[in-house]
C-alpha cells in the first residue's frame, strides 16, 4: 500500500506528476489552437465548439472516472488491494459501454442539437467536420481515464507523466502534419486535428496496458481479471462515481452554453474566446493537479482512519494553489499581446483577445479558492452533496452570462467575470457543508 500523510511532500508527490502530465496534455491543446488559428476566426470558432461539445460529454467519463479514483483511494487507505482489481475492472465495463452510448449520440444528435444553439452557419459546418472525426476518440479515450483512476487512486501518478507526455508528443506531431499536410500526409485541416487526438489516445492506451503488466500491476492488484460483471461490485461504484459524472458534466456543459452565448455576441468574440480559453486551461494546471490529488489524498486519509487531518490537509493545499496561481497570473497581467499572437496572426483578434486574458487572471484566483475546496468535499464521497452544490452554482452562472450579455448586450469581457462569479460560490457552498462535518459519516 502506497500510504499518504497530511504533509506538503506528500501533497507534492501525489500532485507534482500529475501536473506535469497535464502541463503535457493542456500545451497539447495550446498548440492545437494555435495551429488552428493560422486556418482562419471561423475554423477557430468551429473548433471552440466542437471540441467542448464533445468535452461535454467526455466529462461524463472524467467524471466517473473520479468517482473510481475515489472508492480505488479508500480501498487503498484501508489496505484492500485485491479489492482494487475489481473495482477497476468494472470501471472499464462502464467505461466502454458508455464511449459506445456516446458515439452514437454524436452520430445521430449532434446536428440537430448545434445547429439549434449556432447562429454562424460557418462555424456550424466547421463543427460537425470535427465531431465526425472525433467521436472515434471515446473509446480509447475512455480506457485512458480508466488508468488515470488506477494510478491516482493508488498515489502512483509518476507514471501520468510518461503517458501524458507520449500523448502530447504524439498529437502535436500528428496535428502538424495533418492539419497542414506535412510528411506526405493528407491535409485535413480541422479533421486533422481530430484524428491527431483520436490516434495519440490509442498509443497512449498501448503504453498504459503494456506498463501495467510490466510493473506487475495486473497480479499485484488483480487487475484485468474480467470475471463476470458483479452488480455488487457497482454499488459503491456508482454510489459515489454517477453524482461526479452529472457533476463534471453539468460543469462543462455550463461552459459550452456560455460559449453558446458568446457566439451571439459575434465570430470575432467567439475566436477570441477560444484562444482565452486554451490559454486559461494551461494556466489551471496546477490546480487541477493539486485538485486531483485532493480528492485523492482525502479518500486515502478516511480510509486510513484520519478524518480529522481532513481539513487541515485542505487548507494546506489551498495555500499552495493561492500561491501559484497569484505567480502564474503575471504572464496575463504583461503579456497579453504577445500570448495572444501566439495563437493567431490576425491583429483584430489579438485586439480582442488581450481585455479577456486580463479577466482571466482574476478568474484563476477564484478558481484556485474554489476547486480545491470542492474538491476536498468530493473526495470525502459526499458526491451527491457536491453535485447540489454544482447546479446551484452552475445556475446562477448561466443565468448571470445570458442577462449580462442578451438583456444587458454586454461586452465579451464582462460576460467573461461570470468565471469569477462561479468559481467563489463553489468554494463558499462547499466551506459551509465541510463545517457541518456531516461527511465524516460517509461509508464506502
Amino acid at each position: 500500500m502506497t500510504a499518504v500523510e497530511n504533509t506538503y511532500r506528500s501533497i507534492w508527490r501525489i500532485s507534482g506528476p500529475i501536473i506535469i502530465g497535464l502541463v503535457a496534455q493542456n500545451l497539447m491543446v495550446a498548440i492545437d489552437t494555435a495551429f488552428l488559428g493560422r486556418l482562419g476566426e471561423v475554423t477557430l470558432g468551429a473548433a471552440a465548439v466542437g471540441g467542448l461539445f464533445y468535452l461535454c460529454l467526455v466529462m461524463l467519463g472524467a467524471g466517473f472516472s473520479v468517482g473510481t479514483q475515489i472508492v480505488i483511494g479508500r480501498r487503498n487507505g484501508e489496505g484492500n488491494k485485491k479489492h482494487i482489481g475489481p473495482i477497476f475492472d468494472h470501471g472499464l465495463y462502464f467505461l466502454f459501454t458508455l464511449a459506445i452510448l456516446l458515439f452514437v449520440i454524436v452520430s445521430y444528435l449532434a446536428p440537430s442539437f448545434l445547429s439549434w444553439f449556432l447562429q454562424s452557419e460557418r462555424v456550424l459546418a466547421e463543427g460537425l467536420i470535427f465531431l465526425e472525426h472525433r467521436r472515434f476518440g471515446f473509446l480509447f479515450g475512455f480506457l485512458v481515464l480508466g488508468f488515470n483512476a488506477f494510478y491516482i487512486g493508488t498515489a502512483r501518478t509518476n507514471i501520468l507523466i510518461a503517458s501524458t507526455m507520449l500523448m502530447a508528443a504524439f498529437n502535436i506531431f500528428l496535428d502538424y502534419a495533418l492539419i497542414f499536410g506535412h510528411f506526405g500526409m493528407p491535409q485535413m485541416g480541422i479533421a486533422g486535428a481530430a484524428w491527431a487526438t483520436n490516434i495519440a489516445e490509442l498509443v497512449t492506451f498501448a503504453f498504459l496496458v503494456t506498463w501495467s503488466w510490466k510493473n506487475r500491476s495486473f497480479k499485484v492488484y488483480s487487475l484485468f481479471s474480467f470475471l463476470k460483471p458483479n452488480w455488487q461490485q457497482y454499488r459503491p461504484l456508482m454510489k459515489v462515481a454517477v453524482p461526479v459524472m452529472f457533476q463534471y458534466f453539468f460543469s462543462f456543459s455550463a461552459w459550452f452554453v456560455f460559449f453558446m452565448v458568446i457566439e451571439q455576441i459575434g465570430e470575432t468574440a467567439l475566436a477570441a474566446s477560444n484562444i482565452t480559453r486554451s490559454f486559461y486551461m494551461l494556466l489551471m494546471i496546477p490546480v487541477w493537479g493539486l485538485s486531483s490529488a485532493t480528492n485523492s489524498l482525502v479518500s486515502n486519509l478516511i480510509g486510513q482512519g484520519k478524518s480529522h487531518e481532513v481539513i487541515p490537509l485542505i487548507k494546506k493545499v489551498l495555500f499552495t494553489g493561492l500561491v501559484i496561481n497569484l505567480v502564474i497570473v503575471q504572464f496575463n497581467i504583461f503579456f497579453p499581446q504577445q500570448i495572444a499572437g501566439f495563437f493567431t496572426n490576425e491583429p483584430h483578434l489579438i485586439e480582442a483577445t488581450v481585455p479577456l486574458l486580463r479577466i482571466v487572471s482574476v478568474a484563476l484566483l477564484s478558481f484556485a479558492f474554489g476547486m480545491i475546496i470542492f474538491s476536498g468535499l468530493s473526495g470525502t464521497g459526499k458526491t451527491f452533496v457536491a453535485l447540489i452544490i454544482e447546479v446551484i452554482a452552475i445556475a446562477i452562472y448561466i443565468a448571470t452570462a445570458f442577462f449580462l450579455a442578451i438583456a444587458m448586450d454586454a461586452s465579451a469581457p464582462t460576460v467573461w467575470l461570470v468565471e469569477v462569479l462561479y468559481f467563489a460560490l463553489l468554494g463558499a457552498i462547499s466551506i459551509i457543508y465541510l463545517g457541518t462535518g456531516k461527511w465524516k459519516l460517509v461509508r464506502l
